[in-house]
């Protein structure tokens, strides 16, 4: 016989320790056996909890708490922060247990909290969680010059730290709005700031912000191939903006998640494939201790955040923190080509593509120029089971003409 699944009841509360609840809510406390949430929220209801009841704690890791839910046989009432759907707890069960029948009874979550305490409409705004997040989701609203984006923080992504790295990325076209312990009886807060002001303040916790743009930030597409900073003495050494762009068409990245690029030099494609496609997870590899330092001065005065660097040979790299790809482009090997496409193929995920550009060998008598860079792109594609597409030849002004090459994993 299949032991009963536990139903939830998932109630949203503020921080007031007189909660606002519906009846049905009230009902739902009073005829409750086991109870659930944070100790936050243990603090405030507790008053309203019936004679004998039991608590579980919301604590990490959550097997364990989830593995107390599956003992209870019992209807469990969870109490949670504002909307249990708006990156709330009721999605936590959701994705842990897809079977189970869950009823919600939601209140106001903290950014339209503080939204409606600024009296600013919040239809049009982008919601990013930064709780126990990292910062892609963030980078990419900033990228994408979203005029209004509201923000869920914890305790290493304060608000101090989000203004210090947009003023790192350039993003001073801002203003922030804190909301503090947003429902409290005594202690909430709620204030604007310049992002140089909010730098520097020590916002109490709980909190989340809402930033709004006070003017727009021009957005390069194209970006020029002047506006990056290069190798010095080698001012050539950047993929061009035309080929940049045939070399992004090349790896479908309208399609894809997640791009290698390896050889990033000033990290030109990187950055351009990051400015027109802020989904992008892009991982940045490189062999020359020099492009480090470029490459970052790169991202921070175009606008860029976000990108994975990883210096060092790439054939050595332990790539396993990094999202595969399903998109790689070779922009330098150091006579490696075939080790790397084969490496390269292993860690790609089914349909994504390699590409590669190399110089028309019969255009120029640069002994620096391998002089059968095509036959080794086929021939190390085939030996990964990659199949091998038409290739494109380029010519630009008085460049040498370009091969860009390219390869699919089936």
């Amino acid at each position: 016989m299949t032991e009963r699944r536990a139903d939830y009841i998932v109630i949203g509360i503020d921080d007031s320790h007189d909660p606002s609840l519906s009846r049905d809510a009230l009902q739902a406390i009073a005829s409750g056996r086991v109870f659930s949430g944070g100790k936050r929220h243990h603090d405030i209801v507790a008053h309203l909890l019936p004679a004998g009841a039991r608590w579980i704690d919301i604590t990490v890791p959550l097997d364990d708490v989830f593995a107390e839910y599956e003992k209870t046989g019992d209807t469990i009432v969870v109490f949670a922060s504002g909307d249990p759907l708006f990156f709330g707890f009721a999605a936590t069960i959701q994705r842990r247990i897809p079977g189970a029948v869950i009823k919600t009874m939601p209140t106001l979550n903290s950014l339209q909290t503080l939204a409606h305490r600024l009296l600013l409409p919040y239809h049009d705004m982008q919601t990013v969680t930064l709780t126990g997040r990292p910062w892609h989701e963030f980078d990419t609203a900033l990228i994408r010059r979203m005029p209004k984006i509201g923000v869920l923080t914890d305790r290493n992504h304060t608000p101090a730290a989000i203004a210090r790295r947009m003023l790192e990325y350039g993003y001073d076209n801002y203003v922030m709005h804190i909301g503090e312990l947003l429902g409290n009886d005594s202690g909430e807060r709620v204030g604007t700031f310049s992002l140089e002001e909010a730098a520097e303040y020590e916002a109490l916790m709980p909190n989340c912000v809402i930033i709004t743009a006070v003017n727009e930030r021009e957005k390069m597409v194209p970006i020029p191939d002047a506006e990056f900073l290069s190798l010095p003495g080698r001012p050539l050494m950047i993929t061009k903006a035309p080929i940049r762009h045939l070399t992004l068409a090349a790896l479908e990245l309208q399609h894809r998640r997640s791009l290698w690029d390896i050889g990033f030099c000033t990290g030109s494609v990187s950055i351009e494939a990051r400015q027109q496609f802020p989904q992008l997870h892009v991982t940045s590899f490189e062999t020359r201790s020099e492009c480090e330092d470029i490459i970052n001065t790169n991202m921070r005065r175009l606008g860029t955040p976000g990108i994975n660097i990883s210096m060092g040979d790439f054939l050595d790299a332990d790539t396993s923190a990094y999202p595969d790809p399903d998109a790689v482009f070779i922009g330098g090997h150091g006579g490696h080509l075939r080790e790397i496409i084969l490496k390269a193929a292993r860690e790609m995920t089914p349909g994504g593509v390699i590409v590669y550009n190399c110089v028309a060998v019969e255009t120029t008598t640069d002994p620096r120029i391998p002089r059968d860079s095509i036959e080794i792109f086929n021939n190390a594609a085939a030996e990964a089971g990659l199949t091998v597409e038409q290739p494109l030849r380029v010519a630009i002004d008085l460049y040498h003409p370009i091969n860009i090459l390219k390869a699919r994993k089936k």
